[in-house]
């Protein structure tokens, strides 16, 4: 964070009154001429780590990190789904240990990095002390930022990532720094090698800046170095794409494919309004309009609002991912909120009505997001929870007990499988996670990455079958199935009636078939 008087370099910073007004007009409280971010927004960002790591392991793993703990013994510069970071921290954080909290510290400290940052975004946008606390506040108590932080996946890497762009392109055009392009270069291209995403981000400020008063930067070299810096270091993703056939379109299709029924269009704006946290809307919209009002913040507004009509109008059952933008639309929520608070007869009383808001919002939606609850009473919990990060967290070790004892029991009955073939990659991640004592053999899947790696060696004579009869059946002469798995708890998941089952007779070998079993999803 900059410096005391370090801010005098721009003209805006050295007059506290003619720092960048939120609202367009002049502020009704004198704004500090230090961009720094208050202790207490700090410490918001300590307690929001600490409760993250405090629930990590109360559950289990999410189905994308046992993905991830395989994909990590696959190192490569890319895979179907994802650029190569992610796999790879996954791989460095098991020197804590394969465990659900070794895999989610990072993630953690990337939300409590953006919640700091949310305090930066506001002083840049002009916020005083309490604006600033309340940017951080904000963005903690945000739904969409505790839910995805909690899981070591792609998504923390990629929030921090377009939070960090946004602070530092902010940071150049409002406090005429330009050499912070080449630090947003630098956080573009590493957000690049953990998720393809930022792509959207860097099109939207690209579009932003073109239709707004900044422009003329634009002419500059400082934007474009950057945009080399950030193209070097995602060249190495790129590449393996190229001469891969570019996987990834094919995945973004899939996706398209599965996210895009009519409840899925019905539910895309409401479920944003939801993520961000409903108590918030006042804050979210009167940001969001402030990005618009002001000319020099135009560009973040164009690039929101172009990001999310992609999102909703491309891929609505994931309009989480026109999120990364939130803590920008919070900061400058927050910075119209002070002045609205200080503008009052009685300010203490507005302070406190804002800040229980937030802090009402999060207690109610908290169960929801983060393993609050004892595993035994989620089932209490609506449908979409048990449905979501939360709820897929509940029944691996299960899954893998139950799978273990119909390999055991076919052995013993001279039938032993010589494979397992599963239809997701969670259920193959969670048998490579947690089988080992269990002595499986081959584990197998056509989705994404597994089916990339193909089936190497792996004989298709008895293939143990675990949410894939239908795929295998044409394939086989015969399949049966031996049992069905329900998660324990009562908990109505993702894996709910999932089918295990046996397939022999294969009418060719796995290498024949393995073209006929791909599956991007």
């Amino acid at each position: 964070m900059d410096q005391p008087g370090n801010s005098a370099a721009s003209p805006q910073a050295a007059d506290p009154q003619a720092a960048v007004p939120a609202d367009g007009r002049r502020p009704s409280t004198p704004v500090s001429r230090s961009d720094r971010v208050p202790v207490l927004a700090w410490v918001i960002g300590a307690v929001f780590v600490a409760v993250e790591l405090a629930v990590s392991g109360r559950y289990g793993f999410q189905q994308d990190e046992l993905y991830f703990i395989v994909a990590g013994r696959h190192l490569a510069f890319g895979y179907v789904d994802q650029p190569p970071l992610a796999p790879l921290l996954t791989r460095v954080t098991d020197i804590f240990g394969v465990s659900p909290t070794a895999i989610r510290i990072l993630p953690a400290l990337a939300g409590g990095a953006i919640v700091i940052m949310a305090a930066r975004l506001a002083a840049l946008f002009g916020a005083s002390r309490f604006g600033r606390v309340l940017a951080a506040l904000t963005t903690a108590c945000a739904p969409i930022i505790i839910g995805a932080v909690h899981v070591g996946n792609t998504t923390p890497l990629d929030l921090l990532a377009w939070t960090a762009v946004l602070v530092c392109v902010s940071t150049a055009l409002l406090r005429d720094r330009p050499r912070w392009w080449l630090a947003a270069g630098a956080a573009a291209g590493i957000g690049l090698e953990a998720d393809n995403l930022v792509v959207l981000l860097l099109v939207g400020l690209a579009l932003g800046l073109l239709v707004s008063p900044p422009r003329p930067v634009l002419r500059t070299r400082w934007p474009w170095l950057g945009a080399g810096i950030a193209a070097v270091i995602w060249a190495p993703n790129s590449i393996w794409q190229a001469t891969h056939g570019w996987p990834q379109l094919a995945m973004s299709a899939a996706l398209h494919h599965e996210n895009t029924s009519p409840a899925d269009y019905a539910g895309g704006l409401p479920g944003q309004l939801v993520y961000l946290g409903l108590l918030m809307t006042p804050l979210v919209i009167v940001g969001f309009v402030v990005l618009w009002r002001t000319p020099d913040l135009r560009f973040i507004a164009v690039a929101a609002t172009l990001i999310l009509l992609y999102v909703l109008a491309w891929i609505p059952g994931k309009v989480y991912y026109a999120d990364g933008t939130a803590p920008a639309v919070l900061a400058a929520g927050a910075a119209a909120t002070e002045r609205w608070i200080a503008r009052a007869h009685v300010p203490r009383a507005r302070q406190w009505l804002v800040v229980g808001a937030c802090l009402a919002g999060v207690a109610v939606t908290l169960p929801g997001v983060l393993p609050i609850l004892p595993a035994s009473d989620l089932h209490t919990l609506p449908a979409s929870s048990q449905q979501s990060s939360v709820g897929d967290s509940i029944g691996w070790p299960q899954l893998t007990r139950a799978v273990a004892a119909q390999d055991a029991a076919l052995t013993q009955g001279g039938q032993p499988p010589t494979s397992i073939f599963t239809g997701y990659y969670a259920e193959a991640g969670a048998l490579e996670a947690y089988g080992g004592q269990d002595h499986l053999p081959p584990v197998l899947s056509g989705q994404n990455a597994y089916w990339m790696w193909g089936p190497g060696g792996a004989s298709d004579a008895k293939v143990l079958v675990v949410d894939a009869l239908s795929r295998l059946r044409p394939y086989f002469a015969s399949c049966r199935v031996l049992t069905t798995y329900n998660p324990p708890y009562h908990v109505q998941n993702d894996w709910t009636d999932l089918q295990i089952g046996i397939c022999t007779g294969p009418v060719a070998s796995w290498h024949t078939l393995w073209p006929h079993l791909k599956y991007y999803g």
